[in-house]
């Protein structure tokens, strides 16, 4: 699972007052066209923000407006909605829907995508939480570094005068000498005895028909006295031992009972699911065999889309205020297809449009991390300056487009093939290259790319 933040604190800090045109100007440094799609998300993101600002009984009304997106693959709907969740900072979970099968057959249960946001919902807070504790951790696991390379003094006995001044200063300094040289590194291969926590398990084997995603115990608030904490000790190098007490720190200051309460609360008001592929499952199955029907998991989703409560291992989530994003080709079948009901819960719909040449041309160099920004960056750790002309580019993306034409149409995906195929020979001979800098013109693009376009068979197979 992966989980997105903010592209910067300042965009976080100021998205409750971002606007829906400032929200599609932010899309816009990502992704490449498909207006209609992006000013259908930044409403429902500002109308998620105006809901926010409302008295809590109105606010429990007003239910998310969601959207289906139609269009080929790779023209940006999945895109769009992720970075639509790194601008909100919400927990995003994609899925694809021809995955779920319906009750009573072996499969992915549809309520497993809930609990799948709360899960990425909990990592993004205890990441949150873990910068801000980090400065602490890091010197109280420094303070018990220390104490282990130099074991503070023992108390002086009553009536012992033996607690002189100088011995206690004399310490410190020493102390503080230790300090600045594990900063600096220097007594890295040092290595100190480290007591480490062991957890002892009793192996169970568990069989239930409800499978593993139904099963939430405890076993070890159930019987406390059968999983004991075990310690023992340990020698470590002194960087390794640091790295080992920063995490035990980590865990002493982390409350995680607060950032379950957060993270459950945070999947509820502002999560996002993406369901792609949702044309895979519209209409019903023909033909023979048993019925796995598509109806039967659009009926399963359903519920949750319009609004349930599902159990968690972290307790019950509502799934009424969670924003869905549908998506899919439709090139067989089309919304329509959907069961009215699905339908219904799925309000707004915009079509994406196929990406021409001038978009490829545009995909390749404008957004900020375009495919020519990585390449020259990839290159460039090697010394190697790579430089495209604009002909060059003009001649990739005829290229992409003619051979989404002649094959599949895989959208700007096919830029990615491309651009591999074009760059092979120097990213291979890249470390050897006496000549280290480096100009793609259109002429070299033809001579890498013109025979393998041309022969159909042969750019099926490789591009």
């Amino acid at each position: 699972m992966v989980f997105y933040l903010p592209e910067s604190l300042e965009t976080a800090a100021a998205l409750d007052e971002m606007t829906p045109r400032q929200i599609v100007a932010e899309l816009d440094k990502h992704v490449i066209g498909q207006h209609d799609a992006k000013r259908a998300v930044a409403v429902a993101l500002r109308n998620r923000i105006r809901r926010q600002k409302l008295p809590q009984e109105l606010a429990e009304e007003i239910l998310p407006k969601n959207i289906i997106m139609i269009g080929p693959t790779g023209v940006g709907k999945t895109e769009i909605a992720r970075r639509l969740a790194r601008l909100a900072n919400s927990p995003f979970l994609k899925v694809e829907a021809s995955r779920f099968t319906e009750v009573g057959y072996v499969g992915r249960d549809v309520e497993s995508m809930v609990r799948d946001l709360v899960e990425i919902a909990i990592d993004m807070v205890r990441e949150e939480k873990l910068d801000e504790i980090a400065e602490k951790a890091e010197q109280n696991a420094e303070e018990r570094l220390l104490d282990l390379l130099l074991p503070p003094q023992p108390a002086p006995a009553r009536g012992g005068n033996d607690s002189s001044p100088d011995g206690a200063e004399a310490f410190q300094r020493t102390r503080e000498k230790l300090r600045a040289q594990i900063r600096e590194g220097k007594l890295d291969d040092r290595t100190v005895e480290v007591e480490v926590r062991e957890r002892s398990f009793p192996a169970f084997e568990i069989v239930s028909s409800q499978g593993i995603e139904e099963m939430d115990i405890n076993f070890k608030d159930m019987l406390p006295g059968l999983f004991g904490q075990r310690s023992k000790k340990r020698r470590m190098r002194v960087n390794e031992a640091m790295d080992y007490l920063v995490q035990e720190e980590e865990n002493k200051l982390i409350d995680m009972d607060q950032v379950t309460r957060t993270a459950v609360e945070r999947a509820e008001q502002s999560g996002i699911i993406f369901i792609d592929e949702i044309d895979k499952i519209a209409g019903r199955e023909r033909g023979h065999g048993p019925d796995v029907s598509r109806e039967g998991v659009q009926r399963d989703i359903l519920p949750i889309v319009e609004g349930t409560t599902v159990n968690t291992r972290y307790g019950m989530v509502r799934t009424d205020h969670i924003l869905f994003i549908a998506a899919g080709a439709f090139h067989v079948a089309k919304p329509s297809d959907l069961i009215p009901e699905l339908q219904g819960r799925f309000p707004i719909r915009v079509e994406l449009a196929t990406l021409s040449v001038e978009d490829f041309i545009r995909i390749l160099q404008e957004p900020k991390s375009a495919l020519v920004k990585q390449y020259t960056a990839l290159l460039e750790t090697e010394g190697i300056k790579l430089s495209f002309s604009d002909d060059a580019l003009e001649v990739v993306a005829q290229f992409a487009a003619r051979v989404n034409e002649q094959t599949e149409n895989i959208g700007a995906r096919r830029l990615h093939t491309i651009m591999e195929k074009l760059l092979e020979e120097i990213s291979f001979e890249g470390p050897d290259l006496k000549k280290k800098t480096v100009r793609i013109d259109a002429a070299y693009v033809q001579k890498q790319l013109a025979e393998i376009v041309k022969d159909q068979d042969l750019s099926r197979y490789i591009l």
